[in-house]
Formats: C-alpha cells, structure tokens, sequence
C-alpha cells in the first residue's frame, strides 16, 4: 500500500483525471471507474514511481493505459439529443463560462469537431494545450517522442483550422 504523503500528491490531481477520464470515455460513471482504477493501480504500484519525476504525467499515465487496455472496445459515440448536440457536458471545456447561446453552441461544434479529429490527436491537444502538460510529459504519457508530440499538435491544430473554417471572422475575444 501506498504511503500517506504519496497518497495525498497523487490526490492533488483527481480533477484533472476525472477531466481526463471524462473525456476519453464520454460517459460520466465510466469515468468515475475509470479514476477509480487508476488509484487503485497508482496506489498498489506506488514503489515503482521514482521520486523526483513527475506524479501527474505518471497518474495520466496510467489512467490512458488502463483506458486503452479496458475501455477502449466499450467506447462509442456520446448519445445525441433531437438537435443532434451531444448529451451531457463537453469535458474538454467544463471551466469555460457560458456567456451567451452563441458560446453554448460554439462548444457544441467544437466539441462536435474535436470527435473527428484521431485519438491520438485530441489526446495530445486535450494534454498539452488544455492540461498544460509538458511536451516532455506528454510525450512520456503517450509513449512516442517530444518531436511526434509537436508534430500531432501542429497536424490536429492544421485540421481544427479546416473543419472550423466557417467561423473564421465570426470569433469575438
């Protein structure tokens, strides 16, 4: 078992692994399992985490190894209301205010676009442009090197571009 200072640094960053979990799996409870394994495991594989390194990135670590070994086969596609917006919240934006119904459905549609964007993709843009990982930890998390990182930044930024063109002068600050 995990020793208590470990347990309460690696609890610092449920948040961001609920977010995380929430949007790898789109669906509100499998995620809460889905965190729930990942502290199980965090908490029983304590003694190979190297102090000194990382704790987030090794927890989101473990949290998308686990979603991929587990979870991945059950993913589908989140459920659609008649208006065809999908049900339950956008977890990439959960802190965004809402301002005005211009916003609500700009998030709909990014949200809509980041889903035909590939996994590797949105998981690489949602780490490190939404989590504020290092390219360093994201690459770490993802398995591949920092170069691949930007690369696949760069690429599902390019793509962004192309599939939310419609909007472009339309975007107030």
């Amino acid at each position: 078992m995990a020793d208590p200072e470990f347990q309460r640094q690696a609890m610092e960053h449920l948040n961001a692994l609920h977010n995380f979990a929430v949007y790898l799996t789109r669906n509100g409870s499998e995620a809460e399992d889905l965190v729930q394994e990942t502290y199980l495991r965090a908490f029983r594989f304590s003694h190979r985490f190297q102090p000194g390194t990382h704790l987030k990135a090794w927890l989101f670590q473990i949290l998308r190894n686990t979603f991929l070994t587990f979870y991945r086969q059950r993913e589908r596609e989140p459920a659609l209301a008649e208006d065809g917006v999908p049900q339950g919240p956008l977890p990439v934006f959960h802190d965004a205010p809402e301002r005005s119904k211009g916003s609500v459905e700009a998030r709909a549609d990014l949200g809509r676009v980041l889903t035909q964007l590939p996994e590797e993709f949105r998981t690489v843009l949602l780490l490190a442009e939404v989590e504020g990982m290092t390219l360093k930890d994201t690459a770490h998390i993802m398995g591949c090197p920092v170069g691949t990182v930007k690369s696949r930044i760069f690429r599902a930024k390019e793509r962004l571009r192309e599939l939310l063109k419609d909007y472009e002068g339309n975007l107030t600050g």
